[in-house]
């Protein structure tokens, strides 16, 4: 049996009836599996440098200096230690008119910094660009520091050169090739600059209310990291029973949450990107597998005329739709493997060059995917098949389907389902997305239905006899009509999202900002320094300067009732009751502000405090409710009379809580600002920092730029692997041609038996496919205008008005789209001799 079902593969290929097959599977098998070997390499590269990630053992970080008592416990077990303190600040060099400054996140390291891997460092500018150094033996000596090639470039400074911190100058001997601890958050964004911790102290940049993230690095002294987590369990137990605000311990085995939550995050979208696709993919499965059926019932009859039973002629066809889905499967997976690379290369800024290679987790799950596609959608049509009678021989009549091959189409939506919960490895998420894929078919279906209802009336709208056969054959197919139109648009509207509307997204964004818009923020300014940075800035042509008080504060509680991170469940929450807030005092509303409930009072002497409102509904409060802050040691309380909305988008300086300036009197307070500085000015920021060194200037442009730079390598990521859902679609728009390829060749035979020039016929399959194709560019461009409306809404907060080119764009590139699937599926029904054409019909 096994040698005829070769036989059997062998010539159902030559005939060129499992080519289609074959690619469809490839397709869906490859776009899965690039963004499996993608994330699979960068879970590797986790594991493999897990405890450089940490730089130690365990780390214990907090927004206050590490107590002595927890450095003393750790030496008292005969762990090693080790500090760091990391903060935002300007770097200069030059002098005179010369001289530049930048934003870089300062890292001052103790000498045995890190416990655990080595920092990578050069003196050769090229090579540390592409991280490319050597381990160094210890950490930067007094009076030296090492620098981020970014930071070289922007004060344009090399090897041996002076740069200036504060009040203190170093001279640079190093630049930093690779990090291994670098984590994420808003402190290290900016270039890094290493610096001994021993000097910190005389540059004076830390400041009463300077915001500095310490850690505190513990390591065994030999491999095993058994010591460091018994310390760590020490120190939770220490901290939740002295309630202690700010906290994070973090061990070797959590690694970096924030890391695996981000690639959690990464893997599912991109496997939900790449099922997309899968899905698409697998309709054209399941049209190919139908039209395999179809071809095959009198070869079946036959074969039950020679004699195979039911179960022979089903394991026949078994073995060559396995042998099918092994070869599919297979160059899935290579293809898949290939184009990952071009994701890390799109990625590669963001993910580093030397990630390991990928393991063979992802291609055993790419021939997996292949064979459950296959087994969902291909198996139901070729198991009606064995119940194709001997009679049909003679009589051409085709059985209805019975219920247990009816039923096995039941097997796809499993299939369908498994896959959805297999990729997204959450049953919410799974449920979401395949809902939201059948509504989205379904609601595609449906105006791909109207629309075709709508040509009823347009059939004589033109003369042309072309015009009437196109329009005739369209209405006389209705359900492969519907397909191929909801198909094509699903793909084009993930790209059209993507592409013309994430374009009109980010220009309407740039134009919500006004020409004045805030572009420089300044933090740690000091009380008596006031006067003086708003005479320099006023000088350079700042002409609004609003300075606000800027105070530190941990939320204790609420109502009298203490809370922690264990009060919340939502993971927001959590983070907002142990971490820092920064509060201001003021008696007028701020601009951009807007009271939503309650009355602004801060100009009496109670305690009254202005919350916003996003915060109030995390936390769960309300009018009247009682908050208690610890500033400075000191607890303050106050009573909740206004909730505030906030335009978060305004670049403006925003406070989560307000209090009143009688309950902040006796307060430390550092003061912030946000204006607007003229390009002519532009040199003022660099004076500013060279007066005042602890002074911390944001370039916000800069920073946008940053965020947009990383932004548009992801959104390039996404395209690709949508590149592979469009794909999909026009495979389905070809399943569903070559399904009807026979019907088309026998009504064009009899067509032109009837009088009907080839020119005719031809023109007429233009028009259809245009037609096919410009109503699911339509529906694709209003999905993605929908979708672009919706986010820009709810999710960014701005009007948005949706440009005419997406419209033109997906009419053009559906129309494109469908003339190419339609070439393709029946550029030779013409070529089929009339007469031969009616002797087989």
């Amino acid at each position: 049996m096994f040698r005829q079902a070769l036989r059997m593969t062998a010539r159902d290929w030559r005939a060129g009836q499992l080519r289609f097959l074959l690619v469809a599977l490839v397709v869906a098998v490859a776009a899965l599996s690039a963004a499996g070997f993608f994330i699979d390499r960068l879970r590797a590269g986790l594991n493999r440098d897990a405890h450089q990630l940490l730089g130690a053992d365990m780390v214990a970080a907090y927004d206050n200096p590490i107590p002595a008592a927890w450095r003393e416990e750790a030496l008292r077990r005969g762990l090693r230690v080790a500090e760091t303190q990391a903060f935002p600040s300007m770097a200069q060099a030059g002098e005179g008119a010369a001289a530049r400054s930048v934003l870089v996140s300062l890292k001052a390291v103790s000498p045995d910094y890190p416990l655990r891997g080595r920092v990578k460092v050069s003196t050769d500018f090229a090579q540390a660009s592409e991280s490319i150094g050597s381990p160094a033996a210890a950490a930067p000596a007094p009076g030296t520091a090492w620098i981020d090639p970014a930071v070289a470039s922007a004060l344009d400074v090399k090897v041996g050169a002076m740069l200036q911190l504060g009040d203190k100058h170093f001279r640079v001997t190093q630049l930093i090739a690779a990090e291994p601890d670098r984590g994420g958050g808003f402190i290290n964004f900016a270039p890094r600059v290493f610096l001994p911790l021993s000097d910190l102290a005389a540059t004076n940049l830390v400041q009463e209310g300077s915001r500095v993230g310490y850690r505190l690095l513990v390591a065994g002294n030999g491999p095993s990291a058994k010591p460091a987590q018994e310390y760590g369990e020490w120190l939770r137990d220490l901290v939740k029973r002295d309630n202690v605000r700010g906290v994070r311990v973090e061990s070797l085995e959590e690694g970096r949450p924030e890391m695996n939550a981000t690639l959690d995050r990464a893997d599912r979208f991109l496997s939900l990107v790449g099922l997309l696709s899968a899905m698409l993919a697998a309709v054209a499965v399941a049209m190919a597998a139908r039209r395999f059926m179809q071809r095959h019932l009198d070869a079946c009859a036959m074969l039950r005329c020679l004699g195979l039973t039911q179960n022979q002629v089903t394991v026949l066809y078994l073995v060559e739709f396995l042998l099918v889905g092994l070869a599919g499967s297979a160059l899935g997976v290579l293809v898949g493997f290939g184009a990952h690379y071009v994701l890390v290369e799109l990625l590669g800024s963001l993910v580093g060059a030397d990630i390991p290679p990928p393991s063979a987790l992802p291609a055993l799950q790419g021939m997996a995917t292949g064979l459950l596609l296959l087994a969902g959608f291909a198996l139901p049509p070729i198991l009606q098949l064995r119940n194709v009678p001997h009679n049909r021989v003679i009589r051409r009549e085709q059985a209805a389907p019975k219920p247990a091959a009816l039923a096995t189409y039941g097997l796809g939506i499993a299939a369908f389902g498994a896959l959805l919960l297999w990729q997204s490895n959450d049953v919410k998420l799974a449920a979401m997305t395949g809902g939201g894929f059948l509504l989205g078919f379904a609601l595609f279906a449906l105006v791909g239905w109207l629309g075709l209802q709508a040509l009823r009336p347009l059939r004589n709208l033109f003369p042309q006899q072309a015009w009437r056969f196109a329009v005739t054959s369209l209405r006389r197919r209705p359900g492969a009509t519907v397909v191929q139109v909801v198909s094509l648009s699903l793909g084009l509207m993930a790209l059209l999202l993507l592409t013309v509307v994430r374009g009109d997204l980010m220009t309407t964004w740039r134009n919500t900002m006004p020409p004045d818009a805030p572009n420089r923020f300044i933090i740690n300014i000091q009380p008596d320094q006031k006067d003086a940075i708003a005479s320099r800035l006023h000088a350079a042509g700042v002409k609004e300067l609003p300075l606000y008080p800027m105070i530190r504060g941990r939320l204790l509680a609420i109502n009298g009732k203490v809370i922690t991170r264990d009060t919340y469940s939502d993971e927001r929450a959590r983070g907002l009751a142990e971490r820092e807030f920064n509060l201001s005092t003021m008696t007028e509303l701020p601009a951009q502000n807007q009271v939503t409930a309650g009355k602004w009072a801060m100009a009496g002497q109670a305690g009254e405090a202005s919350v916003e409102e996003g915060l109030a509904k995390t936390l769960g409060l309300k009018l009247g409710d009682s908050i208690r802050f610890d500033i400075a040691g000191s607890p303050v309380e106050a009573r909740i009379t206004s909730l505030r909305k906030l335009e978060w988008g305004s670049m403006r300086v925003n406070f989560f809580v307000i209090l009143n300036p009688a309950l902040m009197a006796d307060t430390p307070q550092t003061y912030i600002t946000a204006f607007h500085m003229p390009k002519a000015g532009a040199h003022a920021g660099t004076a500013l920092s060279r007066e005042f060194p602890n002074l911390t200037i944001i370039d916000v442009g800069g920073v946008v730029r940053q965020v947009q730079t990383v932004l548009e390598q992801v959104i390039q990521a996404v395209e690709f692997l949508f590149a592979f859902t469009l794909l999909s679609g026009v495979l389905v728009l070809y399943a569903a041609l070559m399904g009807s390829q026979d019907e088309r060749r026998r009504e064009a035979g009899l067509l032109r038996a009837l009088g009907a020039t080839r020119r005719q016929l031809s023109q007429a399959q233009l028009i259809e496919f245009m037609l096919v194709g410009g109503l699911g560019g339509l529906l694709a461009a209003t999905g993605a205008g929908l979708m672009g409306w919706g986010l820009a809404t709810y999710q960014f907060k701005f009007p948005w008005t949706i440009s005419i080119w997406v419209w033109l764009a997906g009419l053009l590139a559906g129309a494109v789209c469908a003339v190419i699937g339609g070439w393709l599926g029946l550029r030779n029904v013409l070529n089929h001799p009339p007469l031969q054409t009616l002797r087989e019909a």
